[in-house]
């Protein structure tokens, strides 16, 4: 089990009746889907569950009863290496659980070959030191990720409760994700792409369907404006697989425009049209469910112009 934040977490639980009955890592775990029950398994024998109430032999199948209180300490996380660099983040939402950043065009998310700092994993680590830790030593808070190349929004986790939820949400499909990309030549209507992604067979940096070997993935998209040049569409991630929308793009022969990688430099962009638009997922503590939206940047809109494109209300762009 990962570790939480720079200082211990701590939550009381309270066996509710439809839980009355069941063991104690049962319980647990319906209260902590972030964890597994392994996991909780291991905070019982760790000392990390202490029931407040007398009770002579506690241990993972005790049958707890309505009303039985129990109070969880999640462990401090370990420390990070990371340096703290103080660049501008573009805050969409903050509170003490998660932070929602706008990426800009440019900036890596997080340390890697030919990136080794000033990135958006330094620049969390200045803003929130009690990050560090969190999900993982190396990329801490880091929930999901978008390419240099692409804006827009970002969830990061400022706790490992709240990573461990958020997690599971991406992963059950519950964190919804909603694009915008302006592909190169006419597409029109709706569609579906349902198509394996994998490393690429000899390009090693690169991701490629892959029907035998790849992973199962699906991106949805509708054409808000189309013409023979190129056309903007509002896409959907079912799967998050690396690079999947730029793949799936070019694989339908409709790469995203200036996309050099997937499909080809273009002289009406000059990077990879890609803008990670719309944002909803359940907040991990509160329950509430969190909706956001941010238009895409100015050089979004610059190449719908020179494409003789329709910019649209951003605002009004819904998934039906």
């Amino acid at each position: 089990m990962k570790p939480s934040s720079t200082s211990p977490q701590v939550t009381i639980l309270t066996v509710p009746p439809e839980q009355a009955g069941k063991r104690l890592d049962i319980f647990l775990v319906s209260q902590l889907p972030f964890f597994s029950r392994t996991q909780v398994q291991y905070l019982i024998a760790e000392g990390r569950v202490i029931p407040q109430f007398p009770v002579k032999h506690f241990k993972a199948g005790l049958v707890v009863l309505q009303g039985q209180a129990f109070r969880v300490t999640i462990p401090p996380s370990q420390k990070s290496d990371m340096p703290a660099q103080a660049l501008p983040l573009d805050i969409v939402f903050e509170d003490k659980d998660i932070l929602v950043i706008n990426k800009p065009v440019g900036l890596v998310v997080h340390p890697g070959a030919g990136n080794p700092d000033q990135t958006l994993m330094n620049a969390l680590v200045a803003h929130c030191p009690n990050i560090v830790g969190v999900g993982g030593v190396q990329r801490p808070g880091l929930v999901h990720r978008l390419d240099k190349d692409t804006s827009g929004l970002l969830v990061v986790a400022k706790s490992d409760l709240a990573y461990k939820g958020l997690v599971k949400q991406l992963k059950t499909r519950k964190l919804s994700r909603e694009y915008l990309g302006i592909v190169k030549g006419e597409l029109e209507g709706k569609g579906k792409v349902d198509a394996s992604v994998g490393r690429h067979a000899s390009a090693r940096k690169k991701m490629a369907v892959r029907p035998e070997t790849g992973k199962r993935a699906i991106t949805h998209f509708v054409s808000l404006e189309s013409n023979p040049t190129a056309s903007l569409l509002h896409l959907k991630l079912e799967t998050g697989r690396t690079h999947q929308i730029r793949v799936h793009m070019a694989y339908i022969k409709h790469p995203i425009l200036g996309d050099r990688i997937y499909g080809e430099a273009s002289g009406l962009a000059e990077r990879q049209m890609l803008h990670a638009f719309r944002l909803s997922f359940q907040h991990p503590k509160a329950g509430t469910v969190k909706n956001f939206m941010v238009g895409p940047p100015k050089d979004f809109e610059d190449c719908l112009v020179k494409v003789k494109a329709k910019i649209p209300n951003w605002e009004k762009i819904r998934w039906n």
